[in-house]
């Protein structure tokens, strides 16, 4: 079991790298002049294979973790709400997940976004989410 919860917590830790990292790239594509053809498309190559690279890392962090609660019972049973509530926080870390994906196919089709503010807001998100799921795990409030 521990094998597979340090491969759950290895996988984890860098599919937040990408969704820490994806929204910057996100700023700096909202920032780049319409003049400056050569820096969107340095960008949007870097957003497109770090998305790819973030998608590939969160099939086994999941897999990992589905493992450790169907497989050998971890947050099973009474007394275990904090695990409902983690799941809760890995369906939100998905949905944010895919709403990147979104906005990078958006990105590449040249619609118009956001402002950079709104994106360096966004990109706040996965570090809320990540510091409410490790709380829930380590300290079990429920």
């Amino acid at each position: 079991m521990l094998w597979v919860k340090s491969l759950h917590i290895v996988f984890v830790a860098s599919w937040f790298a990408g969704l820490f990292y994806l929204p910057r790239i996100f700023v700096n594509l909202a920032m780049v002049e319409p003049q400056s053809q050569a820096e969107r498309a340095r960008l949007l190559l870097m957003g497109r294979k770090l998305l790819r690279f973030t998608n590939l890392l969160a099939v086994p962090a999941v897999g990992f973790g589905l493992w450790l609660w169907l497989g050998y019972g971890i947050g099973r049973g009474p007394g275990n709400g904090w695990m409902h509530a983690k799941l809760a926080g890995v369906l939100l870390v998905l949905a944010y997940h895919h709403v990147c994906a979104r906005m990078m196919r958006r990105f590449e089709a040249g619609a118009p976004g956001r402002s950079h503010v709104w994106y360096r807001w966004f990109n706040e998100i996965p570090v809320l989410l990540l510091l409410a799921i490790v709380i829930l795990v380590v300290v079990k409030p429920f």
